[in-house]
């Protein structure tokens, strides 16, 4: 899955493994970026509902191999839920989540019953996605609007990196027992995960 995503990679996003023309201005490097509190607020509460619906999803796991995903780790709703209460207490009004992320957590709430192998195709490249390049538009967003704030969006407990491999371990192990047909529809889903990301992204700079 990382070698069909990292090419959906502008070459400015990743100068080795991009492929991508940038269209949009959230297909840039994040050092060029102009963005707003109010659209950062827009990004994390979308975000929010997006990491809620995938969290509870797995926690139901309506498809018995889900639960192998419960508590890894790499969780971010409560870390959200955190942020948004210190930008609240900063003065800021918390919007209600907007269409990019109610359109993205129904489609996966759709996946989730009767597409597996798509679903998770989205669930790797938004928590795998956050933990890479998510992590640098952090870093560049705080600098330039938050004087160099540390979110809770941005921290894990634990090795960052062992709790990546443990995930792909298990996300190795669920694949095994799918057809080929089966592993091409999950990469093939990859281009609609960067889709409704690039889309929740897009928000910052509203």
């Amino acid at each position: 899955m990382r070698t069909v995503a990292m090419k959906l990679h502008t070459k400015e996003q990743a100068p080795r493994e991009g492929e991508k023309v940038a269209k949009g201005p959230e297909e840039r490097s994040p050092a060029k970026w102009d963005p707003t509190v109010e659209g950062y607020l827009k990004f994390l509460v979308d975000s929010k509902l997006v990491y809620d619906t995938l969290e509870r999803i797995v926690d139901e796991a309506p498809v018995s191999y889900y639960a192998e995903f419960k508590n890894t780790g790499l969780e971010r709703s409560q870390c959200l839920a955190k942020d948004l209460e210190w930008f609240k207490e900063q003065g800021y009004s918390i919007p209600e989540p907007s269409e990019p992320g109610v359109t993205y957590a129904n489609y996966l709430e759709e996946l989730a019953k009767k597409d597996p192998q798509a679903f998770i195709c989205h669930f790797y490249n938004v928590y795998f996605a956050h933990s890479a390049g998510g992590r640098m538009i952090g870093r560049k967003v705080s600098e330039k609007i938050l004087n160099k704030k540390d979110l809770e969006f941005y921290k894990w407990d634990g090795d960052l990196s062992q709790l990546l491999q443990n995930v792909r371990v298990k996300l190795n192990k669920v694949a095994e027992s799918w057809t080929r047909e089966e592993k091409n529809h999950c990469l093939e889903e990859t281009e609609k995960s960067f889709m409704y990301s690039g889309q929740i992204l897009r928000l910052i700079f509203t």
